[in-house]
């Protein structure tokens, strides 16, 4: 806060702060907040939740009763703070807008910034306690799509394997958070839901899974072929697994964000299929399956090591089929680490 002149952050109930203080309180229309100032921690709280909370933080708790609303319970907080006159304002952008409104109105001449320019430089670089976990998830999201595969067959809807794929989740302890089987056509939209599309032979599958566990998130990509893939399948899945290496081999401290998504971008507009190619390459992953940093074709993020991100580039061909392959990594000094262990190969399904 003081190398970024940030008087006064503040956090709603949400992934930073649970980060930050391991606090996950119940988020409703009743403002739960935490402000930080360079000095001091202040908790702005509904009476009916406040007893509970001493028992998980030593805070200060500023509540207030519904019969009168937060707002002199948050003036008093601010003096105490010294955050009255802050001039510039860290807000979490997950908050609700009317509670950020709330704050607003009581620091009007605040200039605002949101947490992902303050606080999330921090949360972006993962600890290794946070990499042991994220690497947990994985091999969870590994054994649920090793699964899919042993049980899928011609005849079997979509939904059939995204439940097979919900089923497998629960059964190492994660909650599934989502299951995108995209068979044929389906696959050429890149946030398809698994739906009541069945398996075709022929079909090309796209599998785009996650799940949580201990607090932190899974998130994976491969291809399925029922049956033996097409020659333009194996041709356009090629481009996109050189497109991987190419970001994986730009990926390295010291780059711009940006240069990563460059790097696979030219391999598959070089291929001719540019046009087809049409989100990022990546997002960060941790507590939230999207969280900072995010490498677009303009974010100016300087990679360093221990951010964990995605790489997922993928083609998309309209009425026909779509191909993305997705890898979640940890930043080393020499490069990229991949959470995952299974293969990025076409997953062949036997008819």
């Amino acid at each position: 806060m003081k190398s970024n002149s940030v008087d006064l952050v503040v956090l709603a109930p949400g992934g930073y702060l649970n980060w930050l203080a391991a606090l996950s309180p119940h988020s409703d229309e009743r403002p739960f907040l935490v402000f930080v100032s360079q000095t001091n921690v202040g908790v702005l709280v509904p009476q009916l939740e406040a007893q509970g909370l001493t028992a998980k933080t030593s805070y200060p708790l500023y509540a207030w009763h519904d019969a009168t609303g937060p707002d002199a319970a948050l003036v008093q907080l601010l003096q105490d703070l010294g955050g009255s006159d802050a001039k510039v304002l860290a807000l979490d952008e997950a908050m609700r807008a009317d509670h950020a409104g709330l704050v607003r109105k009581h620091l009007p001449n605040a200039n605002q910034l949101f947490m992902w320019e303050s606080l999330g430089a921090l949360r972006m670089r993962k600890s290794e306690s946070e990499y042991q976990l994220l690497k947990q998830n994985a091999l969870v999201a590994d054994a649920a799509m090793r699964k899919a595969w042993a049980q899928m067959h011609v005849g079997m809807g979509e939904s059939d394997v995204a439940q097979i794929i919900a089923d497998s989740f629960a059964h190492s302890g994660a909650r599934s958070l989502f299951r995108i089987v995209a068979s044929g056509a389906n696959g050429a939209m890149p946030h398809y839901m698994a739906g009541e599309s069945v398996l075709r032979t022929g079909d090309p599958v796209v599998m785009d899974i996650g799940g949580r566990m201990h607090g932190y998130c899974s998130d994976m990509t491969r291809m399925a072929s029922i049956g033996a893939p097409s020659p333009e399948l194996v041709e356009v899945h090629g481009i996109v697994e050189e497109a991987v290496q190419a970001a994986m081999k730009a990926a390295r401290p010291g780059v711009a964000a940006r240069d990563v998504d460059a790097a696979a971008r030219q391999v598959i507009a070089c291929a001719g299929y540019g046009a087809y190619f049409n989100h990022r390459i990546g997002h960060g992953l941790g507590q939230e399956v999207h969280e900072a940093p995010y490498l677009t074709g303009t974010a100016d993020t300087v990679l360093e090591e221990g951010m964990v991100f995605s790489i997922e580039p993928g083609i998309y061909l309209p009425d026909r089929f779509g191909v993305r392959l997705e890898e979640i990594v940890i930043l080393r000094a020499d490069g990229p680490e991949i959470l995952s262990e299974l293969p990025r190969d076409i997953h062949v399904v036997e008819n």
